[in-house]
């Protein structure tokens, strides 16, 4: 069987894709890399999947769980953004145990993007010739579960220096199925790369229309100058390094090209990808207290 390790399992993504697997019929054998197996594999008590002790901060722990690995699936979790510390280990560690194939999460536009972490990650693992399948994918819906649901649920509102900057979406669940075809699929999918977007571009004024008109809520857009923005939430007690991902993620598109729709979930899926009123129709539940 083809042994495929999946980090951050207990993410977001990470549990989407183990989500979208078990949906299919597939000869993988699966592994969720995680910190805790102990702890954390309670959280996988519907899945058929087995567990390996993976910490991005745990040198020691990368070369027990990529032992036998066949397929990597590898992230950046948003706190480490040491590419030379942390990934260059992993991707070497790769090579040493004869690794096939890593399928890396990225970022769309991170071909035009020198200063964030997913371009130095993407060419290491280019330089290391282990075949590869990029995932680019567009802004989280899931964000405004996440990260703006207490601006959203406490203060009806949308706080970012985002200005009339428009934003591709994706919802995690789209990413999930995307992968999981990938994944049993791989010969397929050869160093290719793959954009990831649903069907609309918005801005940040346009998304609190549609999450007024959808949850029956008021919900204003505020887009306050850096200074203010980094003093609230601070204010907030929001780490700094959350804080400067938050400006780089949300500010820095003011200045960029209006990032492209693609039609890569329909091609790998087969299905539409879920927009963003059905996103919020769906979880409707934790975007109102």
């Amino acid at each position: 069987m083809t042994k495929v390790l999946i980090t951050g399992a207990t993410g977001n993504v990470g549990t989407a894709v183990i989500d979208a697997l078990s949906k299919l019929q597939h000869n993988l054998d699966l592994y969720a890399g995680v910190r805790a197996v102990t702890e954390d594999k309670n959280k996988f008590t519907n899945y058929n999947i087995q567990f390996s002790q993976f910490d991005f901060t745990d040198f020691k722990s990368y070369q027990p769980a990529l032992a036998g690995c066949d397929i990597l699936f590898l992230l950046r979790p948003p706190q480490i953004s040491e590419v030379e510390k942390y990934f260059k280990p992993i991707v070497d560690t790769c090579k040493d145990e004869g690794v096939k194939h890593i399928v890396f999460l990225s970022v769309q536009g991170v071909e035009n993007s020198k200063i964030i972490p997913h371009h130095k990650i993407e060419r290491l693992i280019v330089d290391s010739k282990i075949p590869y399948t990029f995932l680019r994918p567009a802004y989280f819906m899931q964000n405004f579960t996440t990260t703006l649901r207490h601006d959203l649920i406490h203060k009806q509102q949308i706080y970012l220096p985002a200005g009339r900057a428009k934003f591709t979406l994706i919802d995690v669940r789209d990413i999930g199925e995307v992968a999981a075809k990938i994944l049993i699929n791989i010969s397929a999918h050869i160093n290719q790369s793959y954009d990831l977007t649903c069907k609309e571009s918005l801005t940040f004024s346009e998304m609190a229309e549609i999450l007024s008109r959808n949850l029956g809520i008021d919900i204003r857009f505020k887009s306050p100058n850096l200074i203010r923005f980094f003093l609230t939430k601070r204010k907030e007690k929001m780490p700094t390094m959350l804080i400067l991902v938050m400006i780089m993620l949300h500010y820095f598109p003011r200045f960029q090209k209006e990032p492209n729709i693609t039609d890569w979930v329909e091609k790998i899926t087969n299905r539409a990808p879920t927009s963003f009123e059905q996103f919020i129709h769906d979880h409707k539940k934790i975007l109102i207290v």
